[in-house]
């Protein structure tokens, strides 16, 4: 069983060790991995490519490394920029800097008071996009999903995001999510907790059982 700390007070250190541990076990996969591959269809990410993915993810974490933010930095046509500017890089440099990235962004984002801490929630879901294109086991789930299921608890608070009370299979503790409840009684789910993860990052949870009570999918969605 897993467990998840549901404490409101930040770990500034949480989103760093979200990073490093997906770069362990990703990194090593993507080097692995022929060219061909990294052409496959990121379903979770419509119109992107596996390589696509790795290179938002990487160009993002390096905005943070070197705290490069432009006017529009973070939106899809900064996205795409970023995609464009690695088009004619070898898949393995894209892999470098990605590799770079969740190796050095963890303690900017811990220094910067909780602001980006997001990211780092971001970057591992993608890894889990990236593991599905593969057709991988353990995507949304895997070493980091008890700091992931942390951050995503206190991110919902924070955002005063629709009342959750969360009983997962596969975690010891149920979780409260979102803000404190008001007119509306928490919305309650049962399932296990990579399909949470793939709700609230606005992915499909097609094919998987679950059970949503008090609130619609696509009211969970925090990056929508």
């Amino acid at each position: 069983m897993t467990s998840a700390t549901s404490d409101d007070e930040r770990d500034p250190e949480l989103p760093g060790r979200i990073l490093t541990t997906e770069r362990d076990a990703l990194v090593p996969l993507l080097r692995a991995r022929p060219d061909a591959d990294f052409t496959l269809p990121a379903a979770a990410c419509p119109g992107w490519t596996v390589r696509d993915v790795l290179a938002h993810c990487s160009a993002a974490l390096m905005r943070v490394v070197e705290s490069r933010y432009e006017k529009d930095v973070f939106s899809p046509e900064s996205n795409d920029r970023d995609i464009a500017e690695r088009a004619e890089w070898p898949n393995q440099q894209v892999v470098d800097e990605l590799e770079r990235g969740m190796t050095e962004a963890g303690p900017v984002i811990a220094g910067a008071g909780g602001v980006l801490d997001v990211i780092a929630l971001g970057e591992w879901v993608h890894a889990g996009d990236v593991l599905e294109a593969l057709g991988e086991p353990g995507a949304y789930e895997g070493p980091g999903l008890p700091d992931a299921l942390a951050l995503l608890v206190r991110l919902t608070r924070e955002r005063d995001h629709v009342p959750l009370h969360a009983d997962l299979d596969d975690v010891d503790e149920p979780l409260r999510l979102g803000g404190v409840p008001g007119g509306r009684p928490p919305a309650r789910y049962i399932g296990d907790a990579a399909t949470l993860v793939r709700l609230y990052a606005g992915r499909s949870a097609a094919g998987v059982s679950y059970e949503l009570a008090g609130a619609k999918e696509e009211e969970l969605n925090i990056f929508g």
